[in-house]
């Protein structure tokens, strides 16, 4: 760990400051691009691993996040009935120039636009969650109540 963050976890620790809530981004020796390896990383259950995960509405080409727990696949069916469009899993260009940020290291805040979030409703089953903050090696751990609070999101079954 380091205490100084590179610029893209500094754009997800100051988005986590101005929502208000307390959480510290770390950086760490290991990647923590897939759910496991960030389990493996910060010692937790793989569930307990918030991952962002960036779709695209077909007809509306709107960006649509959704956060699930580490070991869920997201239910793509599920989600577009929810949002009454089909929609498939963004491309990697499309991520960063929505986000700001690159697959492997997207967070749940900190976004360059504001994006439709809808949360995974097993996540709160935990007292603590982590997710990325922005780089492959960046994580935050925060309560499930902050994640609704940082990303407005709408808690749903995603499986």
């Amino acid at each position: 760990m380091s205490d100084k963050l590179s610029p893209s976890a500094q754009k997800v620790q100051a988005a986590l400051e101005s929502h208000g809530v307390a959480c510290r981004v770390i950086e760490m020796k290991e990647t923590t691009r897939s759910a496991q390896e960030a389990a493996e990383a910060v010692g937790c259950q793989v569930g307990q691993i918030a991952k962002s995960l960036v779709f695209v509405g077909k007809q509306s080409n709107q960006p649509i996040l959704v956060i699930a727990s580490g070991p869920n696949r997201v239910n793509e069916k599920a989600v577009s009935r929810i949002i009454a469009e089909p929609l498939k899993m963004a491309k990697a260009d499309f991520v960063r120039e929505h986000t700001g940020f690159a697959i492997g290291g997207v967070p749940p805040t900190g976004h360059l636009n504001p994006l439709r979030t809808f949360i995974d409703e097993d996540l709160l089953k935990f007292d603590v969650i982590w997710a990325a903050a922005g780089t492959p090696n960046a994580v935050f751990k925060l309560k499930p109540d902050e994640l609704k609070k940082i990303t407005s999101g709408e808690v749903i079954s995603v499986k």
